[in-house]
């Protein structure tokens, strides 16, 4: 395919993606009460093999050909790299360093019990061939946890956001303890590709790498970036040399944590934790945000469902490996975050919040299996298994973090009322009714 034919191929790809993700998920918010995150992963899934391609596979094989899938690949990379952006421009610092004991507390049990559970898991699907052949059993047992105790970090800040919870203890706790689980899930998917034979530099590197890039934006970005919210300050606003300047650091950044054996996702992250707040943040979501979240990430949605194929699902050895994994993932997230919130002196209602919202999985699945199918560490039936956990478990998140914690929040007037969950991820909550 020459590159003209490419390009003609790109762009019918790119109407078709925003088009199925905005539909699927104006249906999810309008029917379900999903955040419009949660339809775009549908709706990635939607467009490959398992609907789409089962129903009109010739058609679905002239949309996505082979060799349009790594321009759409960077395509995804760059979206979800900037999502994570802007998820760290909302991150709040302060409310992360008064929780950090509770979170560090959480975010322990919800990575020690799936491990565990994937100790008893590993073995059994070893033998029903859902890893490469050449994995030994402890790379097997660290991928599954990883893949068991990962929280969608960017799905979990949207419904936070969503839910007006961005600036209350609970919305910080859970935003920090998912931050904690997913660092610490890569740096054993290092290890898991160090060992598996990319060679034991490579982990090093990696969590070297990464600890040294978040000493330097934790500590030190802060200062390193104060002019640039000075000026922002100043002028009420960023003109197009500093939105330049900002775009640049994100790249390095990115860069960075992919040169490092991490992912782009930290690096984008850690670089908006570090930026000023004020006009400077408010200034960079209002330009980027609208064609990150509604062009680039439906990318990464969809790139990852042209390599999910849930019809596999339906043999029913692997319909009961699916249950199972399902169950011991929900069992493990929800049950010990909610355990560990309790024990850190969180009343009930708000340990079930917390454990509600860190069983969700999505987007950070999606990049963790991703990298493990692309490694070859497992095949396309343990991707669709893991795909399929990934949409339950974070469909699951905002109607059981309602029905645990926010309807009763809501009747005490702690948070705003929810008519109908919001498109916007900038709209600002309804305002809370007084508490009769």
């Amino acid at each position: 395919m020459t590159p003209a034919e490419l390009s003609i191929v790109f762009f019918f790809q790119l109407f078709l993606i925003v088009a199925a993700a905005r539909l699927v998920g104006w249906l999810g918010r309008r029917f379900l009460g999903q955040p419009q995150v949660v339809g775009e992963m549908i709706a990635g899934v939607v467009l490959g093999p398992s609907l789409f391609g089962l129903l009109l596979p010739d058609l679905q094989a002239l949309v996505f050909p082979e060799e349009s899938r790594s321009i759409l690949y960077v395509g995804a990379q760059l979206g979800v790299g900037l999502y994570m952006f802007l998820v760290g421009l909302g991150f709040d610092r302060s409310h992360f360093r008064s929780n950090a004991g509770s979170a560090g507390a959480v975010s322990l049990s919800g990575m020690a019990v799936p491990f565990l559970l994937a100790v008893l898991l590993a073995p059994w699907l070893m033998r029903e061939g859902l890893f490469a052949p050449e994995m030994s059993a402890a790379e097997a047992t660290l991928f599954l946890g990883a893949c068991i105790a990962i929280t969608a970090f960017p799905m979990l800040a949207r419904i936070i956001h969503e839910r007006g919870l961005s600036k209350s203890p609970l919305g910080t706790l859970s935003l920090s303890a998912g931050a904690i689980d997913d660092a610490c899930a890569w740096g054993v998917l290092a290890i898991v590709l160090a060992t598996f034979g990319a060679g034991a530099g490579v982990a090093v590197k990696a969590i070297v790498s990464a600890l040294a890039f978040a000493v330097l934006m934790i500590g030190f970005g802060p200062r390193l970036f104060a002019r640039l919210g000075r000026q922002a300050e100043a002028k009420g606003g960023i003109d197009n040399q500093t939105l330049g300047i900002v775009l640049m650091l994100f790249l390095l950044s990115a860069f960075a944590m992919d040169w490092a054996g991490m992912h782009a996702v930290f690096g984008g992250f850690l670089l908006g934790t570090a930026m000023p707040r004020g006009a400077l943040t408010r200034a960079i979501r209002a330009k980027l945000e609208p064609v990150t979240v509604v062009l680039l990430l439906p990318m990464f949605f969809t790139y990852s469902g042209l390599n999910t194929k849930l019809d596999m699902i339906a043999d029913p050895g692997l319909f009961l490996v699916a249950a199972a994994i399902l169950a011991a993932s929900v069992l493990a997230k929800f049950g010990a975050c909610w355990a560990a919130a309790r024990l850190t002196g969180q009343d009930n209602a708000t340990a079930l919040g917390i454990g509600a919202l860190m069983n969700s999985r999505g987007l950070m699945e999606l990049i963790i299996i991703n990298i493990g199918l692309q490694r070859g560490l497992i095949g396309v039936e343990f991707f669709s298994i893991m795909v399929l956990m990934a949409v339950v478990t974070t469909l699951m998140a905002s109607p059981l973090f309602e029905w645990v914690y926010g309807r009763q929040a809501r009747a005490r007037g702690d948070l705003g009322q929810l008519s109908e969950v919001s498109d916007d991820p900038e709209a600002t909550p309804a305002p809370a009714r007084p508490a009769a």
